[in-house]
């Protein structure tokens, strides 16, 4: 049963068809894991995602049906720090707004579970996956019970005692897990049945490589950023408070001096900045290089495209900064984000490797 399950299909005029539709499943896994990105980045931008005060995984997924069951919930939000400091007097229909926000958000995870997971099952039974793409589809899984585990910690550090807000490494870790999940679907689409490119020159390769987790760690800081809500401090761009870089007794203000890369605004804020700087500076030179050495080739296309990309979401950051994260701003800023990683994954995986 092993062998059959993990070898390629035995029908050969069959696998193209199985491939392709293992391509877009994958590829369908990818659009969702935004749309939850998406959710997400609503529920906290609408000040929703403490709402449901319990983890209920299976019961969780029917949502109060009477005016009792309402009141019930209702009563359990009241008891929270969130509601006695920042929302006491609030009205039954004003928390049935943010508490469908939140029961969305975890709908859509589970959601996700089934659409994942049956149809791997399926794959998997037929023996439509090999060794290496069965093992990478399974850690996937693992990583999704993980990422929701990690979102009700994340959750619970919002329900302590004097908190309004989750804390903000546990926001950042919950997107950036999110994030690297999305990374792996698109990493495992973009390897199946692939065309063969010429091999790039090792700089060419190091770069394409570098350029996805260079829009992690971007993503990760962005999550500190919104956790702290340090995008709305020093809403001006180029300076901050009128430099390019703050004092660095502003900088490192928090003791212990680790503490300040994610509860100091200013230096959270400064690093999700610099690095953005650095990732527009790296795509650009990638494009560049692939330009000189395989002008009009797909990877140059692909380069110029991932360039196009990631100069909008500089821009579209901008923009929100300016604003002060408005909430069209910021969840656009925020998927954005998501089509950078996929562009840049992708153009990795076809760059760097052999085809799956």
């Amino acid at each position: 049963m092993t062998s059959a399950v993990l070898a390629p299909s035995a029908a050969a005029g069959s696998a193209p068809r199985s491939r392709a539709a293992l391509r877009r499943w994958l590829f369908v896994m990818a659009a969702l894991v935004i749309a939850m990105v998406a959710v997400g980045g609503a529920t906290r931008l609408t000040g929703s995602g403490l709402s449901i005060t319990e983890w209920k995984p299976v019961t969780g997924a029917i949502p109060p049906l009477s005016a009792e069951a309402w009141a019930q919930e209702f009563a359990k939000y009241r008891a929270t720090p969130q509601y006695d400091i920042l929302n006491r007097g609030m009205s039954l229909s004003e928390f049935q707004f943010i508490y469908a926000w939140e029961w969305g958000h975890r709908f859509l995870g589970r959601l996700i579970g089934f659409a994942f997971f049956l149809p791997l099952g399926w794959f998997w039974w037929t023996g439509r996956l090999d060794r290496r793409l069965g093992l990478g589809l399974l850690a996937l899984g693992v990583l999704g019970g993980l990422q929701g585990a990690v979102g009700w910690i994340m959750v619970a550090s919002g329900l302590q005692p004097g908190m309004t807000a989750v804390a903000p490494i546990k926001l950042a870790a919950h997107l950036t897990l999110a994030s690297a999940i999305f990374a792996g679907l698109v990493w495992l689409a973009a390897g199946l049945d692939r065309a063969a490119e010429p091999a790039l020159p090792r700089r060419l390769r190091w770069s394409a490589a570098a350029l996805p987790l260079l829009v992690l760690v971007q993503i990760a800081l962005g999550g500190l950023v919104a956790g702290s809500k340090a995008g709305l401090t020093y809403n001006t761009w180029p300076l901050m408070d009128g430099a390019l870089i703050p004092p660095l007794s502003g900088l490192f203000a928090v003791k212990p001096w680790i503490e300040n890369f994610v509860d100091n605004v200013a230096l959270v804020q400064l690093n999700h900045r610099l690095v953005a700087y650095g990732l527009l500076a790296v795509a650009a030179l990638h494009w560049l290089g692939l330009r000189r050495t395989r002008p009009g080739s797909r990877g140059a296309k692909r380069a110029g495209g991932l360039l196009g990309l990631v100069t909008t979401q500089a821009v579209l950051g901008i923009t929100t900064l300016l604003l002060a994260v408005p909430l069209w701003a910021g969840l656009a800023h925020q998927v954005m984000a998501m089509l950078v990683l996929g562009m840049a994954v992708a153009h990795a995986r076809v760059s760097t490797l052999s085809p799956a």
